[in-house]
């Protein structure tokens, strides 16, 4: 068997379950994603496996090595397919698919079923047959879904206030730039809450390292992008904040399902700007339903808030101070002398300073200097500079 999953995190969850459920069976199995060590991996396919958990990169890199064959595979799972679409590895799975004896079953995972993923069925399946578990695009009736309208500088305060009043006992906070989620969470580490990154760009090891802390409890708040966004199951997560409105409708119905899992009760909340109104618009024609609106005035502030600053009043100019105010010993200040004898002319060493006769003022420069390269010179320039 093999199995296809478009991030690290999701393959190593389905390792982890594969373990747990395969707990009697003797069943062999091996994780190949990017971030560990190849030769490890490697040794791991030369004692042969039973199932392959892999990330297509990391998969068809070993493949080109010569370190695995593919011509046994039965079974194909294929999970997550809209994000594979998103990430851009179809044509990486199209040439894993190729590899593959044509006799086999295919099965293919996806959350939500746009027309491209329909399309898709059409060039890896054959004669498929659908089972839909909940209806396209639904969100979870146990997840109270909540959006406050802001300025683009306030959100973090609006953020905080949230945090500060809200009885969040863990929560994923999604930005949509991987370059805005260590600034965001570096800035509440400061204002004291418990709180880590988790983007795409960070080495592997930090990533597992953060997501186990978070899934252990030791972390409270996840930064995170929309890596952790599908498939990951964190048992009794609270809240859900959308820092930034998703650009993709799906990613936002992919975040809020973070929370509300296995009947429990979850809250959402979601900052928006002016500038999100079409994003906003395309999700609540996904969900078909419209999203509660808050407003602004009624969230409480930080207790650390910086204040508002009121316009600054225009004052009148101060009057000048007379001599009766001035403070006793000290005598006026002279007034300015403008009969002052005026400053000597420098005398310019790009000219000729010698005085035809007749005339008080300098006589100009020798027409014959023109041109020449050197100035100041007049007529005695040196032979060799003629």
């Amino acid at each position: 068997s093999l199995v296809l999953e478009p991030t690290r995190e999701l393959a190593a969850q389905v390792a982890e379950n594969f373990d747990t459920y395969g707990k009697y069976h003797k069943l062999s199995k091996a994780l190949l994603v990017g971030g560990e060590s190849m030769g490890e991996q490697m040794k791991l396919l030369e004692r042969g496996v039973d199932v392959l958990i892999a990330t297509p990169g990391r998969l068809i890199d070993l493949f080109e090595r010569g370190a695995i064959l593919l011509n046994d595979i039965r079974i194909l799972v294929i999970d997550e397919a809209d994000r594979m679409m998103d990430m851009g590895f179809i044509p990486d799975i199209e040439k894993i698919v190729s590899l593959l004896p044509p006799t086999r079953q295919t099965l293919l995972f996806s959350a939500t079923m746009p027309p491209e993923i329909k399309k898709l069925t059409e060039r890896f399946l054959s004669n498929p047959k659908e089972i839909s578990v909940s209806a396209p695009a639904t969100t979870a009736t146990t997840v109270k879904q909540t959006l406050v309208m802001t300025h683009p500088k306030k959100k973090r305060e609006v953020l905080e206030g949230l945090l500060a009043t809200e009885d969040v006992k863990n929560a994923f906070i999604f930005l949509n730039r991987k370059r805005d989620i260590a600034t965001l969470a570096d800035a509440l580490i400061r204002k004291g809450y418990n709180a880590g990154p988790l983007h795409g760009d960070m080495p592997q090891v930090k990533r597992n390292e953060t997501l186990q802390a978070f899934k252990d409890g030791k972390l409270t708040f996840l930064v995170c992008s929309d890596v952790a966004a599908r498939g990951l199951d964190v048992q009794g997560v609270s809240h859900v904040f959308n820092y930034d409105v998703p650009m993709h409708p799906d990613d936002y119905v992919h975040r809020i399902g973070r929370t509300g899992r296995a009947g429990r009760e979850g809250c959402t909340w979601m900052i928006g700007t002016e500038d999100d109104r079409k994003y906003i618009d395309a999700i609540e024609k996904l969900i078909k339903k419209p999203i509660e609106r808050v407003d602004l005035e009624t969230l409480p502030k930080p207790e650390n808030a910086k204040p508002e600053r009121a316009p600054r009043e225009r004052t009148e100019k101060a009057p000048e101070k007379s001599s009766e105010s001035r403070p006793e010993g000290r005598s006026p200040r002279p007034e300015r002398d403008n009969n002052r004898r005026p400053r000597p002319e420098r005398a310019n060493k790009y000219r000729d300073d010698r005085v035809v006769a007749g005339e008080k003022t300098p006589a100009p420069l020798n027409p014959a200097d023109e041109g020449d390269d050197v100035v100041g010179f007049g007529e005695d320039i040196p032979a060799f500079l003629r």
